[in-house]
């Protein structure tokens, strides 16, 4: 049975003993999710949330949050360009914990409804490229996770196992997966602080300058090092707006391009469902499993026998291209909600959208040799003489030229000079323009 809003304030003045709570509300609308919160109103003027466990198994993620959050030192808060919540206090509520954190305004936009161009799609990318740019030592100061490409891929394959074992997974899809699990080139990447797993209801919005921006970011329980497509992942469930956050995270990002970056992510969102039936078949949930199964073979049946990773993995001339491609601005309508705690299970449909668009392939083309003949003429040489002066001029001036006395005339050698020097500067030009 949820906790009354009531029940919530009374832990508050327990954390913060010496403030009043004048006013009290719920927070997440009445749904039903992993955690109790309601906002609390202070007599100081503050609005504060205060969350608690719905259950015993939401333990440790709170407790990861409560040392990611004190691992972002204001040194650290000044680094990124949006919000995070800062931990006011702790107080004991029966068998469980209560955490009091400061309440942070704005609103949240369903990935389904993420509306394309700039806004809150390039605010989003701008502000996941400034949280994986942050440094390591701030994760490993902390004794926060730290996992190594080799170590997200085990982790990934060690998932593939556990689904295998169920015997409820897809054939297609088990071969699908092990494909992209086999494949080297795809868990080449350079590991980074991410948040193991951000979606777009991470994110809350504000309008600035008539626009949505990103102004602060929840759910920093997953605070680690690792793998930076973890926090793209849910671009799948994104397909309107999922180009233009990646080209702003490119854009934004200091680091290398990642060539299979994309790919990692949407392995990773199609192993949510695998995740999905192993909690279930683990905890003997079946209405879990059967869920979980629907939604694999919806997923089975739309990617069919297509692999994973792509023959042309993404290269400088695509992420040029990306930057290219950065959105005008546009007045999109946007669907939004409160801020809220709560986990819903049917987000995962989303993922079962159509695959993205496979990105361009990169394509040369080979350069014909100039030859001058086929040039209209007359040419216009006028246009270029002082070009072509300075190149022959580049040449000449390590020749000896004979001084003229004064009072000397100009004789028929000197009319040789001026035609050589007219032939030299002709055919300087020509080497200019086969150049």
């Amino acid at each position: 049975m949820a906790r009354s809003p009531f029940t919530l304030a009374a832990s508050v003045t327990s954390a913060l003993p010496r403030v009043g709570v004048v006013g009290v509300g719920a927070l997440t609308e009445g749904i039903a999710g992993r955690y109790d919160s309601a906002v609390a109103e202070l007599d100081d003027g503050r609005r504060v949330v205060v969350r608690v466990p719905a259950d015993s198994a939401v333990l440790p993620e709170l407790a990861a949050e409560v040392r990611a959050l004190r691992a972002l030192t204001p040194g650290v808060r000044g680094l990124l360009p949006f919000r995070a919540p800062e931990l006011l206090g702790e107080a004991g509520l029966g068998d469980t914990r209560a955490v009091v954190l400061d309440f942070l305004p704005g609103y949240r936009v369903d990935p389904a409804h993420l509306p394309p161009g700039r806004g809150a799609a390039t605010s989003v990318g701008a502000a996941l490229a400034a949280l994986h740019a942050l440094p390591l030592s701030i994760v490993r100061t902390e004794g926060l996770p730290v996992r190594t490409p080799q170590q997200v891929r085990t982790d990934a394959a060690r998932l593939l196992e556990r689904a295998t074992a169920t015997k409820r997974v897809p054939v297609a899809l088990l071969s699908r997966w092990r494909r992209a699990l086999d494949t080297d080139e795809l868990w080449r990447f350079e590991s980074a602080v991410v948040l193991g797993g951000a979606g777009a209801a991470s994110f809350l919005f504000e309008d600035v300058d008539g626009a949505p921006a990103v102004t602060g970011l929840l759910d920093w329980h997953g605070l680690s090092v690792g793998d930076p497509a973890t926090d793209l992942q849910w671009l799948a469930s994104a397909p309107a707006a999922a180009d233009d956050v990646y080209a702003a995270y490119v854009a934004g990002s200091g680091r290398a391009p990642d060539a299979r970056a994309r790919e990692r992510a949407r392995l990773y969102a199609e192993l949510e469902f695998a995740s999905w039936l192993v909690h279930g078949h683990e905890t003997g949930r079946a209405d879990v499993v059967d869920d979980a199964v629907g939604l694999l073979e919806t997923l089975a049946a739309g990617v069919a026998d297509d692999d994973i990773v792509m023959d042309a993995p993404l290269d400088v001339s695509d992420a040029i291209a990306l930057l290219d491609r950065m959105p005008a601005a546009s007045a999109v309508d946007v669907d939004t909600s409160m801020q809220t705690d709560a986990y819903d299970p049917e987000e995962l449909s989303q993922w079962v959208a159509a695959d993205e668009d496979d990105p361009v392939d990169p394509t040369t083309q080979d350069t014909a040799e100039i030859d001058l003949a086929d040039l209209p003429s007359p040419i216009d040489f006028a246009a270029a003489r002082a070009t072509a002066d300075a190149v022959s001029a580049s040449a000449s001036d390590q020749m000896p030229v004979p001084a003229r006395r004064d009072g000397e005339a100009e004789d028929e050698h000197d009319g040789d000079a001026v035609a050589d020097a007219e032939r030299a500067s002709e055919a300087a030009l020509r080497r200019w323009l086969a150049e």
